[in-house]
């Protein structure tokens, strides 16, 4: 009797986490799904012709030649093929920003077949999403973005869309992973097995409820077909991309005006963190982290109310933030938080004309000397013309560096330059034998070094035990 009841509530609890069919749902969304064709003019490249000398005898059979090939020199229309899906009735559409980029005509099918064209209302290279506008002559049926951090791994999720150009196909899987990143700066996907190929890029991953939980994107194959791993941008990125594209036609990114890197155990050993979290300011150039009183070593471990994880949930935290928007930044400097108000500026703006902050201080007399696996010299003028740096700056350069030691394996090179030590401005031999008594006076196991390559600043922790 036990066993027959425990047989019933297993096969229950199957019946409840894998639905009979999906039809009723996949009725319900898929007049919402589009497919996307798209045009564009290629100009063709016929290559070198065959040079024959005036008066060859060949003269006349190339000149034939030329006459019989077809006319491939001009420009010709290629075509692709792509998904997306309608959020209101007045015809905007979601799709993926490589599925439209460069083209010259768009053409959207939708479920009923009929066609409309589109214009391109705005993209986001950065998150790969467009959004796309038809003039329909009735309301259209679109769907609801839904909350993706709601989406738990083992989830039901169906992905919709034109794979392969075969149409309005719908596949079912489950979510296998959250938070993946791939390659751009405010990545968040959702991985699923759902099978996704192409042709379903920009195409809807919908939830139980028929909400989109997810902007079919990008697949993992060795193949290019589907194995069973495709990532889906999460909806609660792409709907703040697509609310700023609406309504601005671009997107408009809070930007903090800093250069950070992780916290690694040992960083955060040399500086006497708690834990491993938060992001280490590498560089403070002028901006509104600077206007602030942001230093370069500061920890930012806070940001508006939410703790820092790492340096990639700092850069979408700022970026998730409207411009203008002033915010409290703690920071762990010198043993002690502070709390600073930074008012943010924007990305889009600031992007691409950050001048790099170079230290200053007074040169010291040469001399050389080797320790943590390095060998140090002071910057001279010879030295600084022939590492191309400015005429102020000042710390020590790396002449060699022993390839069995610490240091090489953390990626120090001959021509780095180390403008700070305990997160104090060094630019001579005794300065840094300082900072290494004080490190170990003080209990620590490395000491924090700030190394500047090409102008790019990047923190290192090296061992001092003796």
């Amino acid at each position: 009797m036990a066993l027959t009841v425990a047989l019933l509530l297993a096969q229950a609890l199957a019946a409840r986490a894998l639905p009979q069919s999906f039809a009723d749902l996949a009725d319900e969304i898929s007049p919402a799904v589009v497919n996307i064709t798209t045009s564009t003019v290629v100009e063709q490249d016929t290559g070198p012709m065959p040079m024959v000398p005036e008066g060859s005898p060949f003269e006349d059979f190339f000149e034939r030649f030329r006459e019989q090939m077809p006319e491939t020199d001009r420009p010709r229309r290629s075509s692709a093929l792509g998904s997306g899906f309608v959020i209101s009735e007045d015809g905007y559409v979601v799709t993926n920003n490589h599925v439209i980029d460069k083209a010259d005509e768009i053409d959207i099918e939708f479920f009923s077949g009929e066609k409309l064209s589109a214009t391109v209302v705005g993209t986001d290279p950065k998150t790969d999403i467009a959004l796309l506008k038809v003039n329909p002559e009735k309301p259209l049926p679109f769907v609801s973005f839904g909350d993706s951090d709601t989406a738990r791994v083992g989830d039901w999720v169906l992905a919709m869309g034109n794979p392969l150009g075969q149409g309005f196909s719908l596949s079912a899987g489950i979510v296998s992973a959250r938070n993946r990143a791939l390659s751009g700066t405010y990545d968040d996907y959702i991985q699923t097995d759902a099978a996704i190929n192409r042709g379903n890029s920009g195409g809807p991953l919908f939830n139980m409820e028929g909400d989109v939980v997810g902007v079919n994107t990008a697949i993992l194959s060795p193949t290019g077909g589907s194995i069973g791993i495709g990532f889906s941008m999460a909806s609660n990125v792409v709907k703040r991309v697509v609310d700023q594209l609406k309504e601005y036609g671009e997107t408009r990114r809070g930007w903090l005006g800093v250069r950070i890197q992780d916290v690694t155990g040992d960083v955060a050993e040399a500086m006497g963190l708690d834990s491993v979290a938060g992001a280490l300011v590498t560089d403070v150039p002028d901006g509104p982290a600077a206007d602030a009183g942001m230093q370069a070593g500061d920890v930012i471990v806070s940001f508006d109310g939410k703790e820092v994880e790492d340096t990639r949930g700092l850069v979408r935290q700022v970026g998730n933030t409207a411009v203008g928007k002033t915010v409290r930044v703690v920071v762990y400097r010198d043993g002690q938080t502070r709390t600073l108000k930074v008012t943010l500026g924007r990305r889009e703006v600031a992007e691409g004309s950050i001048p790099v902050a170079q230290p200053g201080g007074a040169p010291e007399a040469p001399q050389e000397k080797s320790m943590m696996g390095l060998t140090l010299k002071p910057l001279d003028d010879e030295l600084r013309a022939q590492l191309e740096l400015d005429e102020d700056a000042n710390g020590l350069v790396i002449t060699e560096v022993d390839e069995l030691s610490e240091a090489y394996e953390k990626g120090l090179r001959a021509g780095d330059v180390i403008t700070e030590a305990g997160q104090q401005k060094v630019t001579s031999i005794p300065e840094l034998d300082a900072r290494i008594a004080g490190a170990r006076e003080a209990g620590r196991k490395s000491l924090l070094l700030l190394v500047r390559r090409a102008g790019e600043p990047r923190f290192t922790a090296l061992n001092i035990e003796e």
